[in-house]
């Protein structure tokens, strides 16, 4: 049975590809989803990936994810920079977790610039554009099979 690893987007990333294309490019998230099938299916991992503008439900899949998932991959959008509730989940997550964002939010407005996320992540992918989930996957991959 291939390991699970979910992908959680938060609020806004169901407009990549529309919202601001200068500063998240042109992709869309089912662009970013097929991408991720595809390294999913190379690395024998099977994929959840999922979108919420909710913080409640990106909580909930966390909480999911629990005894469940090999690890998580999360761009929680404006959450990162706002959701203890989003850390607490992931705290008490006890997988690889990988933070990804598409732009580089450290040459952007000052607030971006903290992230309850990375108070809990394994690693911290920034400014690869969509790539970077692709590259969230292969490390939570190393970092499972090396817990296994």
């Amino acid at each position: 049975m291939p390991a699970i690893v979910y992908v959680l987007n938060g609020p806004n990333l169901n407009l990549l590809g529309q919202r601001q294309p200068e500063i998240y490019g042109p992709a869309t998230l089912a662009d970013v989803e097929r991408r991720c099938a595809a390294v999913a299916g190379e690395l024998g991992l099977e994929l959840r990936f999922l979108q919420s503008n909710w913080e409640g439900q990106i909580v909930d899949w966390i909480q999911e994810a629990r005894g469940l998932a090999a690890g998580i991959a999360i761009n929680a959008g404006a959450l990162t920079h706002t959701s203890v509730a989003v850390l607490d989940a992931l705290n008490a997550f006890e997988g690889p977790v990988i933070e990804v964002h598409v732009s580089n939010v450290h040459k952007r407005e000052r607030f971006r610039h903290r992230s309850f996320v990375s108070l809990r992540a394994d690693g911290i992918i920034v400014g690869c554009g969509v790539q970077g989930y692709e590259l969230a996957l292969r490390r939570i991959a190393e970092l499972a099979a090396a817990r296994a």
